[in-house]
């Protein structure tokens, strides 16, 4: 099942706390490190941005990531700059992308008509102060990323305690539904399918295999939100976003 995971086995979300970014922005090794997980974290929403929203072609989006993460990131103060203050990272690091296109849309206008011009990009808008509609590429492709880390340690946890059977029922009923878009399979299926005694069974393994999840996914959302309270609001968020981009 392909559920948009980046990484592989058992590896550590990387934490993006406001600490963490503040150690990506000091020069040196260690902020080096920290930089180079920050980037591993947020590439694949980028892209994501870059390709449904502004409607790039894969390897013009590629081309124009770099270009951000060297002239920005890199070359710039983008990191060394965020503040808590200004809100979320993601929100910040978006908006900082979403002004690059557009500068790089009006310098490829400007030059539309001179020798060797290979295009440039279509209908790129113009930025603003405000952070795009929780709908958005970015988001969704961030929501789906926290979600399959969760469903991914979740899955592990099943396998090494024997307990394959909450995984198949909240696969079937909950996580591909919410992430590709499925038909939730039927409890009298899985009661086949697993050699359940009743429909009551099924469910009763559904409610144990939420639980199980939602332990998941505080664990990886409190990764990267230090304060207690932020965690709730955050998931919430999450719900949201998945829920907008279904309609």
């Amino acid at each position: 099942m392909d559920v948009g995971m980046s990484e592989t086995g058992s590896r550590r979300f990387p934490t993006t706390q406001w600490t963490a970014v503040q150690v990506a922005g000091v020069p040196g090794t260690l902020g080096g490190e920290a930089l180079s997980r920050l980037l591993s974290r947020y590439l694949a929403p980028l892209r994501a941005y870059l390709v449904i929203h502004e409607r790039l072609a894969p390897n013009r989006a590629d081309d124009l990531l770099q270009g951000f993460i060297a002239d920005k990131v890199l070359a710039g103060d983008l990191i060394s700059s965020a503040a808590r203050g200004k809100g979320r990272f993601r929100g910040y690091l978006l908006l900082a992308l979403r002004r690059y296109v557009s500068n790089q849309a009006r310098n490829e206008n400007r030059r539309r008509r001179s020798p060797g011009n290979v295009g440039s990009l279509q209908d790129a808008p113009e930025a603003t102060d405000c952070e795009p509609g929780p709908a958005d590429a970015f988001d969704i492709a961030w929501a789906k990323q926290v979600l399959a880390h969760a469903a991914r340690g979740m899955h592990e946890e099943c396998r090494d305690s024997g307990r394959d059977d909450l995984w198949t029922v909240f696969d079937a009923r909950v996580l591909s539904p919410s992430l590709e878009g499925a038909k939730p399979v039927s409890y009298e299926q899985l009661v086949r399918e697993l050699r359940l005694p009743s429909a009551e069974a099924a469910s009763n393994l559904l409610i144990t295999a939420k639980r199980m999840f939602a332990r998941r996914l505080r664990g990886v959302v409190g990764e990267y939100i230090a304060e207690g309270g932020e965690v709730e609001q955050e998931i919430a968020d999450l719900r949201e976003i998945l829920s907008r981009a279904r309609r």
